[in-house]
C-alpha cells in the first residue's frame, strides 16, 4: 500500500511474557519507558519491517467488540491515560496463549505512534512488538592503555521478530492492523496472530492475488497427478503459464484464467472442485474477479519452482514454451527429455 508511514513514537512501554507451558510467568513495567535515547533505532526497526501491503482487521465472533485486544487497544485509542493499564492487560492475554513448548519467552514493547499515515488520512497507531530472539554484541571500553572489549546480549535492532500496528481507522470494522512474524513456521506460529490479536486478513487485492496463486499452486502440485496422468514438465509449464498469466493481465477473470492456464475442460473441471473445497476447507473468501497486485504476483513467484530436477545430475530451469520439451524413453529403459531452442546465449 502506497503513501503509508509511521509516525512520531509518544509512548513506549516494556513488558515481559514468558512461556505459560514452562510457568515462566509475566514481569509487568509499572510505569511508561524512557525511550529518549533509543527512539532514532526503534523507529528504524518499525519503519524498516512491516509490509503494507497485506492489511488485516480484528475478528470476533459473534461480534469483533468481544475481541480482547480490540477492546484494549479501543480503549488506548480513546483515552491515552490508560496506556499503562491496557498494555498490562495486553501481556496478560500475551502470556496465556503463549503455551506451545515452542514459543520462546520474550520482551513486549507497547508503543504509542502520533501522526501516521494510511489511505491518505492522518492517524494515531498503537505497536505490539515481540522480541524472542537476543543478539551478542561486543562493546568497546576505553582504559588507560588503549581499549578493552566486552560482550552483551540484547534485543536486534535489524528485524522484529513479532509485532503489529494497529492504525486508528475502520474501528467498527476491527480497524486497519499490518501484522509481521519471522520467527515460528509450524502450529505454534499461530499464537501471536490467530490466538493472541485474533485478526483476519482483509480481502483486497493484495490478499486476492496472494490466495488464489497459493490455490493454483497447490491444485497443479497435489491434485494434478491424482486426476491426470502429468509429467513435471507439465506441472512446471501449468505454474509458469498460472504466473504468466497475473504479470501480464491488470484485472482477474477466473473464466478467463482457467481458459488460458489449464485449456482442457475436464482439468478445469478438476480445479473448480479443487478450488471449492480449498476455500471451504481453509475458510477462504474471495471473488471471482478482482484488481491483481503485482506486489502479490511478486511475492508468489519466489515459491513457483520451475526448475525440473533429474536425478541428482541436472536441473533445467523450464520459463516458457513447453514444446521445445519432449520427453520418452530410449530401448534400454533409459528416461530421457529432448530440449528443441532457437538461439544459443
Amino acid at each position: 500500500m502506497q503513501n503509508t508511514s509511521v509516525g512520531k513514537m509518544d509512548k513506549l512501554i516494556v513488558h515481559f511474557v514468558g512461556n505459560k507451558n514452562n510457568g515462566d510467568g509475566v514481569r509487568f513495567s509499572s510505569a511508561e519507558t524512557d525511550f529518549e535515547k533509543v527512539e532514532e533505532h526503534f523507529s528504524l526497526l518499525v519503519n524498516n519491517s512491516f509490509n503494507f501491503e497485506e492489511l488485516y482487521s480484528f475478528h470476533f465472533l459473534p461480534k469483533v467488540e468481544l475481541n480482547p485486544v480490540y477492546q484494549f487497544v479501543k480503549s488506548i485509542f480513546e483515552d491515552k491515560s490508560s496506556f499503562v493499564e491496557q498494555t498490562q492487560n495486553s501481556a496478560r492475554i500475551l502470556y496465556d496463549k503463549s503455551n506451545h513448548p515452542k514459543i520462546k519467552g520474550g520482551e513486549l514493547q507497547v508503543a504509542y505512534f502520533a501522526g501516521c499515515v494510511i489511505n491518505g488520512k492522518t492517524v494515531d497507531a498503537i505497536g505490539f512488538f515481540k522480541s524472542e530472539n537476543k543478539e551478542t554484541f561486543l562493546k568497546v571500553l576505553t582504559s588507560k592503555v588503549g581499549f578493552d572489549l566486552e560482550s552483551e546480549t540484547g534485543i536486534a535492532v535489524r528485524k522484529l521478530d513479532k509485532g503489529c500496528l494497529i492504525f486508528n481507522t475502520n474501528a467498527k470494522d476491527g480497524y486497519l492492523v499490518s501484522v509481521v512474524d519471522n520467527t515460528n513456521r509450524g502450529k505454534e506460529a499461530q499464537y501471536w496472530k490467530d490466538e493472541f490479536l485474533g485478526v483476519r486478513p482483509i480481502a483486497n487485492e493484495f490478499h486476492q492475488t496472494n490466495e488464489f496463486l497459493g490455490i493454483a499452486k497447490q491444485f497443479v502440485t497435489k491434485q494434478l497427478e491424482e486426476d491426470f496422468e502429468v509429467s513435471k514438465a507439465d506441472k512446471i509449464d501449468l505454474l509458469n503459464r498460472s504466473v504468466n498469466y497475473f504479470k501480464t493481465h491488470e484485472s482477474f477473470d477466473k473464466k478467463e484464467f482457467e481458459k488460458e492456464v489449464f485449456q482442457d475442460s475436464e482439468i478445469i473441471k478438476s480445479f473448480r472442485n479443487f478450488d471449492t473445497n480449498y476455500r471451504e476447507e481453509n475458510e477462504i473468501e474471495l471473488t471471482d474477479n478482482f484488481d491483481i497486485s503485482h506486489q502479490a504476483v511478486k511475492k508468489q513467484t519466489r515459491v513457483f519452482k520451475s526448475v525440473l530436477k533429474l536425478d541428482k545430475n541436472f536441473h533445467i530451469y523450464i520459463h516458457g514454451n513447453h514444446n521445445m520439451i519432449e520427453q520418452g524413453i530410449d530401448k534400454d529403459g533409459r528416461k530421457y527429455y529432448k530440449i528443441y531452442y532457437q538461439n544459443e546465449s
